[in-house]
């Protein structure tokens, strides 16, 4: 049963109470991350002689469930893992007191939090921690609000190009080459702003371009699929899971494990967080950890074409199956 189909009255009911039941899951999607943004499991190395790191770990052991410590034999092994992204910062206990590694290229508020946390419980004069940015932020970018805010226009693209194909009336292969060819642009007009204008999202220009186009395909397949199976009621679906489910649990503003649980781990499972965990990747870090979120968008973009030639096969199926007379002719009876 459709809208449509309703009395006047029924409609306005819907509507008077749609609105609202709309209105507070948006707040819930985008409020409660941000709400309770916490570390909880952030990866973090401790790089010393065990005995030496010993007081060290203990202390950062003390917030129960904030860090997932990782140790490492020297600074020279824990610079290594954060280049690799097995962790976000390391402790390096020294002869001097201890050296905090960042990478504020992974996340400005976790290298900021980092140096917080440490410093809090650090046994040096003044409560001083030495700092090193191992993979920092780009100039033009130090607080990552590029990277951060290039989530929502390329969600808005992909939902945009997966509605226009399916009101349009593509189908099949042609639905498929539009999809492909509006996100290749895509990338295209995407790196141009963001690595060659801004100067924001550094690394090879066809790897950024690319990690661009393939988050714009996943959306937009993943929206088109879903219609050409279930109608227009596709185009709702796809909307709600990419804006109100992927786009507040990126993760894009911190980091996955600075969200609240499940939150951080479903939206890595969906193209906003997948895109933005990539694009850091290929940007900063010579594409470490990039297999992951590139299967995560790839798929979605294949199941979601897949699902726009199944739609066409499943519509040409039911029209050869369905009865017909020829002119002329009366049925048998």
């Amino acid at each position: 049963m459709s809208l449509s189909t309703l009395s006047p009255r029924r409609r306005v009911a819907a509507v008077t109470l749609l609105i609202p039941v709309l209105v507070g899951l948006a707040l819930w999607a985008f409020a409660w991350p941000a709400a309770r943004t916490a570390p909880r499991d952030l990866p973090l190395g401790v790089a010393g002689p065990a005995a030496a790191t010993a007081p060290v770990e203990q202390r950062l052991e003390h917030r129960k469930g904030a860090f997932d410590l990782h140790h490492y034999a020297d600074e020279a092994a824990a610079r290594e893992a954060v280049e690799d992204r097995e962790v976000y910062g390391a402790v390096v206990v020294t002869g001097q007191g201890p050296k905090l590694l960042t990478a504020s290229a992974a996340s400005p508020v976790v290298a900021q939090l980092l140096q917080q946390a440490v410093a809090s419980q650090a046994s040096v004069p003044g409560g001083r921690v030495a700092t090193v940015d191992v993979v920092p932020a780009p100039d033009g970018d130090p607080r990552g609000a590029v990277l951060n805010t290039s989530v929502l226009p390329l969600a808005l693209a992909g939902i945009g190009a997966g509605v226009a194909v399916t009101l349009l009336g593509l189908r099949g292969a042609r639905a498929v080459a539009a999809l492909a060819g509006s996100a290749a642009l895509v990338g295209v007009v995407a790196a141009a702003l963001a690595h060659n204008w801004l100067d924001a999202v550094p690394g090879n220009w066809w790897a950024v371009a690319g990690t661009f186009a393939l988050a714009a395909l996943a959306t937009s397949a993943a929206v088109a699929g879903l219609a050409a199976l279930i109608g227009q009621a596709g185009i709702a679906l796809g909307g709600f899971v990419i804006m109100l489910l992927g786009n507040p649990f990126s993760g894009a503003s911190s980091a996955p494990e600075m969200l609240p649980e499940p939150a951080g781990a479903i939206g890595q499972w969906l193209p906003p967080g997948a895109s933005v965990s990539l694009l850091r990747s290929v940007s900063f870090f010579d594409g470490a950890a990039a297999a992951g979120p590139a299967l995560t968008l790839t798929w979605w973009a294949v199941l979601g074409l897949g699902a726009v030639l199944l739609g066409r096969a499943l519509r040409e199926r039911a029209r050869n199956a369905a009865p017909a007379t020829e002119p002329g002719l009366a049925p048998v009876g």
